[in-house]
């Protein structure tokens, strides 16, 4: 499968390149298909890429990958022109905001101390800890004053993946991986995320990989689109690209129905 390239992004932008892949893969011992192919790819600073594939099809992986959760079969990743592998693994994970579908929140932990449980773990003062987690309760919309003292199963799902993000925040990571936080959500509370993260990536100059399997996510976040199946890279580019010139018979009928329904709902 031939590698998407990333030419006309160079172009386009002046802007750092944040995060760099190349012909990175990774395979396991006890499957005999790697689970990532060799891939590269490039990742612009403030910029949202969307990772986009179906269960099994490498999305995960990859942004493991990109935090040392797994090291490559193959390959090399730079981070801020730096090899993630001259990097400290622990303090890698801090520097980088790292959200989960199942968030994650530390149960016994109130909202407050989980948003700032890496600076916490850096040595800060809890004045300072106190002051982070008001600052970034804030910034996603939740009154530090009534949802910083509760625990995590006083909250709504909604709100625990806006907390979520609080955390990811506070890292003061330029860096923001997100593995399919809004998957679990009903759709109305999905949209006003969706939105919510777009202001935010737009306020704070945060760039941020987000792994996604729905269609309409990807395009309504999406700089750019990387698509993957089976373990390969089928196109990454624009959204406007992969609708109008799509690579492979893959992303034509990937698109191609969801289009469709649109199309129709639009002429109703």
């Amino acid at each position: 499968m031939p590698q998407a390239r990333p030419g006309r992004l160079i172009k386009r932008q002046a802007r750092l390149t944040m995060l760099q892949l190349h012909q990175v893969s990774k395979s396991f011992a006890s499957v005999s298909n790697p689970a990532l192919h060799p891939t590269s790819l490039e990742v612009a600073s403030q910029e949202i890429l969307v990772v986009l594939g179906s269960s099994g099809s490498g999305k995960s992986t990859l942004l493991k990958l990109i935090n040392r959760l797994l090291d490559p079969s193959s390959g090399h990743i730079l981070f801020k022109q730096r090899r993630l592998d001259s990097y400290n693994p622990v303090m890698l994970r801090r520097s980088i905001g790292y959200v989960f579908q199942a968030v994650g929140l530390l149960p016994h932990l109130s909202v407050a101390d989980n948003v700032s449980i890496v600076a916490r773990l850096q040595g800060e003062t809890r004045h300072a800890c106190r002051q982070l987690a008001r600052q970034h309760l804030t910034l996603v919309e939740l009154d530090p004053d009534t949802y910083g003292p509760r625990l995590p199963h006083e909250l709504s799902g909604g709100q625990q993946q806006r907390v979520g993000v609080a955390r990811a925040l506070a890292t003061g990571a330029d860096l923001l991986l997100m593995d399919e936080p809004f998957g679990a959500l009903d759709a109305i509370t999905r949209d006003q995320l969706q939105q919510q993260l777009l202001l935010l990536k737009q306020r704070l100059g945060k760039t941020i990989v987000f792994v996604t399997h729905d269609i309409f996510e990807a395009l309504t976040l999406a700089d750019r689109i990387a698509v993957l199946h089976q373990g390969q890279l089928h196109q990454l580019g624009s959204k406007q690209q992969l609708i109008n010139h799509p690579a492979t018979d893959f992303v034509r009928d990937l698109f191609q129905k969801p289009l469709q329904q649109l199309t129709r709902y639009n002429s109703l």
